[in-house]
């Protein structure tokens, strides 16, 4: 599965080879009779949205991540309530990878039971992860047949035409080990995660969309830069460092220039992401200039997905800002498992996650009906949708209204978590409501970037999400020198806060649904007074 990212802009998306097969590898492999499915492991609706071209090349290389099942779940789920709660006696006593892996990830033993499995098949066994809870491993399309139990077929879109290669049907581990194993990654590039900006538009100088000043006097910020805090960006696509240069020195701003991770080999080549990585760092940089930005590069696929975010857990950097995401339709339900026990161990381990809600209004799946964004509906992720923000000719405040743009809505997949029951909706049946919170995103007036060689004015709720993680940055500055905890998984503490701190947005809409007082489907609470939110958080 492939990711897009919150912004309107076309990513490249490179083709797949197609190669003719012998005969005998054509038939699908026959599985072990002492096997078990992995259920929710298929792309859905292949039949009816694509049509097959062939089997993939025996021999192409492919990677994969093994998901491994967490154990203790509900005694992981009690402990991080515990510790993401303000009011408890628990809270911001988070674990050390060290004391997850040995409290909730699989043991030694149990591993081993995979690791054996899968070089027996002929297959590479790579990293295993923090938390002893993924499992990496390279092989060829015959030997991840073989292993799994599965065909693999190339595949061209009905209507993108985009090709693309799945499994065509559920994969199989043996019973040995079919309670340790719960996610196949990278058996499907079906979905590309897209960018979350809404519009990008050209012009010769940055007189066009939000300066750092504007942007920092309309939430309240100062004071606080950052300084001594860590901040992770997840992508999918590179950027270049004279555009952040170019724009750090135009609006006179310290910044250091960002580290690169990259996992599995990196994104690639830039491509039309280039856009959107560089403004997540340029608006991290107008917000919090002193903070430390890691930016984790990886392939655009749902092995490259899950790999990313377990090396940002595995980096221990306590905030991270995403603006790539995919409606939950168009991901596997095992895909969205795998992702949602990582962001678990986060969790569990003091890290906060800030996700771009999507810019397709309340259809983000773009079907004609309701859908919401995923990372953004994960109960251990702070959604954040988008707002239309005015500031006087001071740079203060003035009024906020919802982008008609901003995702929310309903999850299909998750229920509504113990935090959240306090506004539960009617229209929400129960089930996780989306977004928490928001910020400035509508392009109109967008915020003033330089990328790509020029200045341009972008918007889209990946201009949201760091804005709120340069937020938790500035706070955990405030935290840490006041001997507090730092934020973590902020929702339980954000929700606990009860509008306290927040402009509450009251008008406008996402199609389906209308900003409301209170928390709403289109803003959440609403978007951040730096100064007063900070406060009400030291004080809970």
């Amino acid at each position: 599965m492939t990711l897009r990212l919150k912004l309107l802009v076309a990513a490249a998306t490179p083709a797949l080879l197609a190669a003719a097969v012998p005969a005998a590898y054509a038939a699908a492999p026959q599985a072990d009779s002492a096997r078990t499915s992995l259920s929710g492991d298929v792309v859905p609706g292949l039949s009816s949205h694509a049509v097959r071209t062939g089997d993939v090349a025996a021999g192409k290389q492919i990677s994969v991540a093994v998901s491994l099942t967490t154990r203790n779940e509900a005694a992981l789920d009690t402990f991080i309530a515990k510790v993401s709660d303000p009011h408890s006696s628990s809270y911001g006593h988070y674990l050390t990878k060290a004391q997850f892996a040995a409290q909730y990830g699989r043991s030694d033993a149990d591993v081993k039971k995979v690791t054996d499995y899968l070089r027996a098949q002929g297959l590479k066994v790579g990293k295993v992860h923090s938390g002893n809870l993924l499992v990496d491993a390279t092989g060829t399309a015959a030997q991840l047949q073989k292993a799994f139990g599965t065909t693999l077929a190339n595949y061209q879109d009905g209507s993108t035409g985009r090709t693309f290669y799945a499994n065509t049907a559920a994969p199989s581990v043996p019973l040995s080990i079919a309670s340790i194993v719960g996610d196949v990654s990278g058996l499907n590039n079906r979905a590309l995660l897209h960018h979350q900006a809404a519009s990008v538009t050209p012009h010769a100088g940055p007189g066009g969309g939000y300066t750092p000043a504007q942007i920092k006097g309309g939430y309240n910020v100062s004071g606080a830069t950052g300084s001594g805090q860590k901040v992770a960006l997840l992508e999918f696509d590179g950027f270049q460092q004279a555009n952040i240069t170019k724009y750090d020195s135009y609006y006179g701003l310290s910044s250091t220039a960002p580290t690169v991770s990259k996992v599995d080999g990196g994104s690639g080549s830039l491509g039309g992401g280039q856009v959107e990585v560089e403004l997540d760092i340029e608006v991290l940089n107008a917000v919090a200039p002193a903070a430390n930005v890691t930016v984790f590069e990886g392939p655009n696929s749902d092995a490259g997905e899950v790999d990313t975010y377990q090396a940002i857990v595995d980096s221990g950097i306590p905030v991270t800002s995403i603006s790539w995401g995919a409606a939950e339709s168009q991901r596997t339900a095992s895909n969205i498992n795998a992702v949602d026990a990582v962001f678990k161990q986060g969790a569990a381990e003091g890290l906060g996650f800030f996700a771009a809600s999507g810019d397709d209004g309340s259809d983000d799946a773009g079907t004609g009906g309701k859908s919401v964004d995923y990372p953004a509906s994960d109960p251990y992720v702070t959604g954040v949708g988008g707002t239309t923000l005015t500031v006087t000719s001071a740079n203060a405040w003035s009024k906020e209204t919802a982008w008609s743009g901003g995702g929310g809505g309903v999850s299909t997949k998750f229920a509504i978590p113990s935090w959240q029951t306090s506004v539960q909706q009617s229209a929400g049946g129960g089930k996780r409501q989306v977004p928490d919170v928001s910020a400035l995103a509508n392009p109109s007036p967008g915020v003033s970037i330089y990328s790509q060689g020029s200045w341009g004015q972008v918007g889209g709720t990946s201009t949201a999400a760091p804005e709120w993680a340069a937020f938790a940055a500035l706070y955990n500055q405030q935290a840490t020198a006041a001997g507090k905890a730092k934020l973590g998984f902020a929702n339980p503490a954000l929700y606990a806060a009860a509008g306290s701190g927040f402009h509450d947005i009251t008008s406008g809409s996402n199609g389906a649904y209308s900003a409301a007082k209170g928390w709403d489907f289109v803003t959440g609470w609403g978007s951040y007074n730096a100064g007063t939110l900070s406060t009400t958080l030291l004080n809970q």
